[in-house]
């Protein structure tokens, strides 16, 4: 927050007489929902009720409040939610716990939100800045039916446990763990409305979106119901500011700016409606809003407990060419604000025009083809803007580089190799880390011994240790990963590896990876070199447990060459740096 004033009012510094703009992303509500405890404990015994009261009561408020029109009727309860009465008492506490994590955790963003607020009027810039606050795409379902004490579990396909999430209630919300919420509390969140984030029904799709400019907007309070999307922000703000965009910067030509203003309606309840046609597609869901009707084509349909499927199974042309005959839904949401009741049938032949606009517009905005591979999609390697590398070279004392633009070392051969300067007296602490606490490895010395520490979702930890201490002097120590059979990423488990240790390319211990991370690192991993800041890959230290010694810098290797094949190379290679 004290680096977002002081942003703001360096800005003003520069240009006084100029607008600033501020992209305020808080991190809030994804997971992990981490916030001091006494903020989450404000919140005992609110949930204990659960998540069908929960939903009933904010039900009831969204009708007073007028932010839901007067005639929508709650979605039912979601097949894929089971109801509170039927969870044990155990699962009762955990869920209710990990409920007002989250409401601590959203509290706790409103006060910072409101503490930049108080800073543009301390500044005299609150009545005539605009400021929008919009929320992530729906409620987030990544926790699954049992919540959980680690997000990366759903990123590798890794089933849920129920008793390691309730061995860890008393620190739910804390640094050591990665926690989210379980299903139940993601439909609650988004009442009145039916499903979930990663699915485009309105559940998917719907966010809370609050406009704020005391000098430009006369009206307060108001509640409008024009269409809106994500999209239109960027031209409202240049409409306010009467900014026609550029066609071209730079001799680039720009692609055109597909939203729409919103200014007509500040002051105008009753504008009519400029944003008229809307596709939506996330994971092979498909759906499209289109003048106050939507059509939505869930897959692999409205539960994963009822179609015996999972999120990330592929869908076949076969399939879709089933779908798009007999699994699309229609809501009128003029009538039906809430999506409960599908007039397919009777509105036949304006569910097929818009079947028909889908695909228009899928084809316009480069959806197809449509592919619903889930996390699987999430681990692709993206375009980078160096050529293909084998061999990456770091050094110490540099920020993390971030996972896409690392070597990519899951499932396959590679080496690290660290050129240390190992004092008389011994020194301890990281020398490569990748990872945080939700999974990853580090190569570190502890107690005098070199170790590759190794963390599979934060579910199993496994060390290969050296035979013996590390000696003093100048040394290229080396972790060698060797695959030693199939990876099973459907159902979370890479390859089983051995890794194997060297000092100066001699071998000095040895040990097996029984399973590894399949297809993501941990969510915030990166590469350090020297140290492991931020949450620890492994619970053995305390972050960031710098190395003591001197570090020259590191070596990763994805060529697959073996470390006693690639000493002297690797004195070449480090030697030209």
């Amino acid at each position: 927050m004290e680096k977002a004033k002081a942003m703001i009012a360096d800005a003003k510094q520069v240009a006084p007489d100029k607008p600033f703009f501020m992209y305020f992303c808080t991190g809030a509500m994804h997971a992990p929902h981490h916030v001091p405890k006494e903020w989450a404990d404000k919140y005992k015994g609110r949930f204990d009720d659960g998540w069908e009261a929960y939903r009933e009561r904010t039900f009831a408020r969204q009708k007073q409040l007028g932010i839901i029109p007067a005639n929508t009727v709650l979605s039912r309860q979601d097949p894929d939610v089971p109801d509170w009465d039927t969870l044990s008492a155990e699962e009762k506490r955990l869920y209710a716990r990990m409920m007002e994590v989250f409401a601590g955790f959203l509290e706790h963003t409103d006060h910072h939100i409101g503490e930049l607020i108080a800073f543009l009027k301390e500044l005299g810039e609150y009545e005539n800045t605009l400021i929008m606050v919009i929320s992530d795409n729906g409620a987030s379902s990544e926790g699954g039916p049992t919540g959980s004490v680690n997000e990366g579990k759903f990123f590798n396909n890794v089933p849920e446990n129920l008793a390691q999430n309730l061995a860890a209630i008393d620190d739910i919300g804390g640094p050591k763990y990665f926690n989210h919420y379980p299903w139940g509390w993601t439909h609650a969140g988004n009442t009145p409305f039916r499903r979930w984030k990663r699915e485009t029904y309105r559940g998917g799709t719907s966010d809370p979106f609050i406009v704020s400019w005391p000098q430009g907007i006369a009206a307060r309070g108001e509640i409008r119901s024009q269409y809106c999307h994500a999209i239109d922000m960027v031209p409202t703000v240049l409409d306010a500011l009467q900014i026609e965009p550029p066609s071209v910067i730079r001799g680039v030509t720009q692609s055109p700016i597909e939203g729409f203003s919103l200014c007509s309606c500040f002051d105008d309840p009753a504008a009519p409606s400029r944003h008229l046609t809307q596709y939506f597609e996330m994971f092979g869901h498909r759906s499209l809003y289109h003048d106050g009707w939507r059509a939505v084509c869930p897959w692999p349909g409205t539960s994963f407990v009822e179609s015996g499927r999972r999120f990330g199974d592929p869908i076949s042309y076969e399939e879709l060419t089933r779908l798009d005959a007999h699994g699309w839904e229609l809501y009128n949401l003029q009538e039906d604000f809430a999506e409960t009741s599908d007039v397919a049938a009777a509105e036949r032949d304006r569910l097929i025009a818009m079947i028909g606009m889908w695909y228009v517009e899928a084809g316009k905005y480069n959806v197809l083809p449509v592919d619903s591979r889930g996390v699987q999609r999430f681990a692709e390697e993206r375009p980078q803007i160096s050529a293909d590398r084998q061999r990456f070279i770091y050094y110490p004392g540099t920020q993390m580089v971030p996972t896409n633009a690392a070597p990519r070392v899951l499932n396959r051969p590679h080496s690290i190799s660290v050129e240390v300067e190992v004092p008389e007296a011994g020194a301890e602490g990281v020398l490569f880390s990748m990872g945080g606490n939700d999974g990853g490895f580090a190569f570190y010395v502890q107690n005098g011994l070199l170790t590759y520490g190794y963390n599979y979702v934060a579910e199993q930890f496994f060390r290969i240790r050296s035979d013996g201490p590390l000696p003093a002097g100048h040394h290229i120590v080396s972790a060698e990963f060797t695959p030693t059979g199939p990876a099973d990423l459907a159902n979370g488990r890479g390859t089983p590896a051995r890794v194997q240790l060297f000092v100066d390319g001699q071998p000095v211990g040895a040990g097996d990876l029984p399973v590894t991370i399949p297809l993501s690192l941990g969510l915030a991993a990166g590469v350090a070199v020297g140290a492991d800041p931020g949450s620890p890959a492994l619970p053995d230290y305390r972050p960031p447990f710098a190395y003591g010694g001197r570090i020259r810098r590191a070596l990763v290797d994805v060529s697959g060459t073996p470390v006693d094949d690639l000493k002297e190379r690797m004195r070449q290679i480090l030697a030209r740096q």
